[in-house]
Parts: C-alpha cells; sequence; structure tokens
C-alpha cells in the first residue's frame, strides 16, 4: 500500500472512512504526477483507460453520488455513448481541470458527510435497472461506495502508468512525499 492511512481519533468512524476515501484519491491523483496533458490522454494497454479519463470519471461519480445523496435533481441521465465520454477527456479539458473538478467534489462530500446528524441516515436509490425498487443507501454505504470505486480506478491508473513510463505506485508516492517535503 503506497499510502498509510493514519489511525482515526478513537471512535472517528467518519474521520476513519473519510481518511480512507482520501488515501484513494490519492492513488489515483499520484498516478498523474510529473506527466504532460498529452500523456495523460494516452492509452498505452490493451484498455480503453488513460489518466486523464479515469480523474475525469472520478470526478463525475462523486459529484453523481453527492448529487444522489443530498436528494438533488440529477437532471437527464447519459446515453451510454455519452456515458463512455466520461472516460475521455475532450478538447479543452485538461487532467488539471479535472483534478480542481474532483478537488471541489471532495471538499462538498467532506462537508456533507460531516453535516449529516448520523451515518446511519439513508437516501433513496434513484430509479435504474440496475437497483433495486425503492431501495435505499446510508450515509456510510455512500463513503464506503466511494472508497470502493477509487480504489478499483486506483488500480487502473496504476497499470495505465506504469505501461506509460515504468513508474509504479510505491515510487509515485515517494515523489509525492519529496515533493511535499521541499
Amino acid at each position: 500500500m503506497p499510502a498509510h492511512v493514519l489511525a482515526e481519533a478513537h471512535g472517528d468512524e467518519r474521520g476513519a472512512l473519510l481518511a480512507f476515501l482520501e488515501a484513494q484519491r490519492g492513488g489515483l491523483r499520484r498516478a498523474v504526477l510529473g506527466l504532460t496533458d498529452e500523456q495523460t490522454k494516452q492509452r498505452p494497454s490493451a484498455s480503453e483507460l488513460s489518466l486523464g479519463g479515469l480523474l475525469k470519471h472520478a470526478a463525475q461519480v462523486e459529484r453523481n453520488w453527492l448529487a444522489i445523496a443530498q436528494q438533488r435533481d440529477l437532471g437527464e441521465r447519459p446515453s451510454e455513448s455519452e456515458w463512455l465520454l466520461g472516460f475521455q477527456l475532450q478538447d479543452g479539458e485538461t487532467a488539471a481541470g479535472m483534478l480542481e473538478l474532483w478537488e471541489e467534489a471532495a471538499a462538498e462530500t467532506e462537508k456533507f458527510i460531516r453535516s449529516v446528524p448520523s451515518l446511519d441516515d439513508t437516501f433513496p436509490l434513484p430509479p435504474a435497472p440496475w437497483f433495486p425498487k425503492d431501495a435505499r443507501q446510508s450515509m456510510r454505504w455512500l463513503v464506503l461506495h466511494l472508497i470502493e470505486e477509487f480504489a478499483r480506478h486506483a488500480g487502473h491508473a496504476d497499470i495505465v502508468r506504469e505501461s506509460l513510463d515504468g513508474k509504479t505506485a510505491f515510487a509515485l508516492a515517494d515523489e509525492e512525499r519529496k515533493g511535499a517535503q521541499e
């Protein structure tokens, strides 16, 4: 594990969940350290995934789940082709821009999770073929789901980055630590 998550204050479940969520976000963010915009758009493996596309997807996913939990209108669901574009940087989009968008979403998520009266509070899932009818999920589930989502994509990002220039998650974590010390 390239980043150790520090122990939470005794009994601070929210803090623990948010710390693990941030650790998984960090795995994705580190994958683009030192890369050019052009490199973040490359797809060096058999996959269609690029690092910039993964950042874009992560930012959109976090924003969407936050809107669902806050019971805000998501608008019209994207078509399959529109959904696939969520994994690709379009003209004018950059990895830096996606990182900024995601940072805003992350701050909103943390503020929201810290403000809910209980992690046991629930919200309705929107109608979708993959959700049970009238399903509800807890705020705890929301954070755990985001951890799961970002951990999966951090793994994808590790493979893409290593395919680009051979740098591993451990090497990138070292670079990040050295940069923070300077």
